[in-house]
């Protein structure tokens, strides 16, 4: 089974290489000079600097060549959210498909199978999600990821493509419950990255967490998941790992805007892109929409937005009155 990881991202670079030492990977950058820097010094210096690429793992910037490699196999497209619609719709109308995208698609509000289903109605799709940063899968760390998918064959085929030592697959037939988790949590992460980089404790964490949780489960639910879904790697271990680990991009834009930086020079520091700021104020209006409460979301947006600052959010937040947890 060939197959084709379209973007060269961190994350997208990480799957190929783990996926090169199994079967036939191709990877594609919409770089032509990325690519070619890549094949000859064998490294991806903007994302991965330090781990080597594999002799097995080709790169290549043209598309009709990534195509023509997995037409009969499996693409894997490791672009933002923002290409989701573009990359699918670049595909065959019966392709083989799962993103690691994680989020709400800006303007439509669209989740990804939301998207596939208006972009490549016959194709066969899923998502790959769960708790990875991308480097620790590319130095083979021990890391669990679930293929949510309501087409089984599809979901075997992501077993067995993945499925190793170092990467465990789970599989799932709830892809909305996965990708509302995949995209909740970077917000949580941002408003987690907040408390902490206001010193408010240990308890405020956890107590961001846990609320954040309930939060991204009643939205889940809402829009048709399953409550279990987000007790998984890609609801509760997502966000714990996303919220707590350094490496989260989002996390980072967290802690430093509760030191007084602006958003701008904090994306432009960060040279990656941070979801969450993103999907924010996608994900409180389909909350809205839905008739759910999201005070946690709600505050992070009007802070990303510039509307409160990182203390007047927490005082709104800690000022809400009493209720019962469930």
């Amino acid at each position: 089974m060939n197959i084709t990881v379209l973007g060269a991202g961190a994350w997208g670079t990480a799957l190929a290489l783990h996926s090169a030492m199994r079967r036939p990977t191709l990877l594609w950058a919409r770089d032509a000079a990325q690519a070619a820097a890549m094949r000859e010094r064998r490294r991806n210096e903007k994302y991965l600097p330090e781990i080597e690429l594999p002799a097995a793992l080709d790169v290549t910037s043209d598309f009709a060549r990534a195509l023509a490699h997995a037409s009969e196999g499996l693409f894997v497209i490791a672009t933002p959210m923002a290409a989701l619609r573009e990359m699918l719709g670049r595909l065959p109308e019966d392709a083989r498909v799962w993103w690691l995208c994680k989020g709400f698609e800006k303007g439509t509000g669209r989740l990804g199978h939301e998207v596939a289903r208006e972009v490549r109605p016959l194709a066969r799709v899923g998502v790959l999600s769960g708790p990875s940063f991308a480097l620790e899968v590319a130095r083979g760390q021990p890391t669990a990821v679930v293929a949510a998918s309501t087409d089984a064959s599809l979901r075997d085929s992501a077993v067995e493509a993945f499925h190793g030592q170092a990467l465990r697959v789970y599989t799932s037939t709830d892809p909305i419950g996965v990708e509302v988790g995949g995209a909740v949590k970077n917000v949580l992460a941002i408003a987690t990255g907040i408390a902490d980089g206001m010193s408010l404790g240990l308890n405020a964490r956890a107590a961001l967490i846990t609320r954040g949780l309930a939060e991204m489960s009643r939205l889940g639910v809402a829009l048709g998941a399953r409550t279990e879904t987000f007790m998984g790697l890609s609801g509760l271990g997502d966000l714990v790992l996303t919220a707590t680990g350094d490496l989260s991009r989002n996390r980072q834009v967290g802690l430093r805007l509760a030191r007084g930086q602006t958003l701008a020079d904090i994306l432009r520091e960060l040279g990656h892109v941070a979801e969450g700021v993103y999907s924010a104020a996608t994900v409180l209006e389909r909350a809205r929409a839905a008739g759910v409460e999201m005070p946690i979301t709600s505050a992070v947006v009007d802070v990303i937005e510039g509307r409160l600052a990182p203390r007047q959010a927490l005082e709104r937040l800690m000022s809400r009155d009493a209720r019962a947890e469930g």
